[in-house]
C-alpha cells in the first residue's frame, strides 16, 4: 500500500531525528539476505547501542542532503539500510562488518556519516577494523604499567642478589 505525503513526512522526520541522535551512521545494501541473519544482526546491534533501520532510497537521500554529498546513496543497490550507532561510533560498523564477512555476496557497506560528513565504504571498513575503546584503554594501561613492572623487577633483583651474596659469605665462614 502506498504511503501518503503526510506519512512520508513523518517517516522523514523520524529518520532525521534518529540521525541527529546517533554518533555515526553506516549505510548497507543487501540483495537477498535472509530474515534469520537480519534478526541476529539487529539483536547484536541492539545489545551494543545501535539500531538497524531499513528505508527507501528516496527518503534516505532527502534525510542526508544536509550532510553534503547525498548522491553517495545512489550507489546502494537492493534493500537499503542504515545502522545508527548511539553509544560508540564504531560499534555499528564492527557488527555489520562481521555479517559482511559471512555474507559477502548478499551484504555490502555503502558508506556512512561520521562527524556530520559523508564517508566512503572504504573508510567505514577501516572504522570497523579499529580496536574497541576498551581494547585501546587496556593497551594504554599495559604501556603505562610496563616500565613500572621492569623497575620492580630490577629492584627485586638487587635485593635477591644481596641476599645471595650474604648467604654465600655465611656458607664460606661455616
Amino acid at each position: 500500500m502506498a504511503k501518503s505525503k503526510e506519512q512520508k513526512k513523518e517517516i522523514l522526520a523520524v529518520i532525521k531525528d534518529k540521525m541527529a541522535k546517533s554518533k555515526s551512521v553506516v549505510f548497507s545494501s543487501d540483495t537477498g539476505l535472509n530474515v534469520k541473519t537480519v534478526e541476529e544482526m539487529r539483536k547484536d546491534l541492539r545489545e551494543n547501542g545501535a539500531e538497524y533501520l531499513v528505508t527507501k532510497k528516496t527518503l534516505l537521500k532527502k534525510a542526508t542532503k544536509d550532510f553534503g554529498d547525498s548522491e553517495a546513496v545512489n550507489d546502494l543497490s537492493g534493500s537499503v539500510a542504515m545502522v545508527l550507532s548511539y553509544e560508540d561510533e564504531i560499534a555499528g560498523a564492527k557488527i555489520v562488518n562481521k555479517y559482511v564477512k559471512s555474507n559477502k555476496e548478499t551484504l555490502a557497506f555503502g558508506g556512512g556519516i561520521l562527524e556530520n560528513e559523508f564517508i566512503l565504504a572504504d573508510k567505514v571498513k577501516q572504522l570497523a577494523l579499529l580496536p574497541s575503546r576498551e581494547e585501546l584503554l587496556a593497551k594504554l594501561v599495559g604501556s603505562i604499567n610496563s616500565p613500572l613492572s621492569g623497575l620492580v623487577g630490577v629492584l627485586n633483583g638487587v635485593q635477591r642478589n644481596f641476599v645471595g651474596v650474604l648467604s654465600a659469605i655465611k656458607d664460606q665462614k661455616s
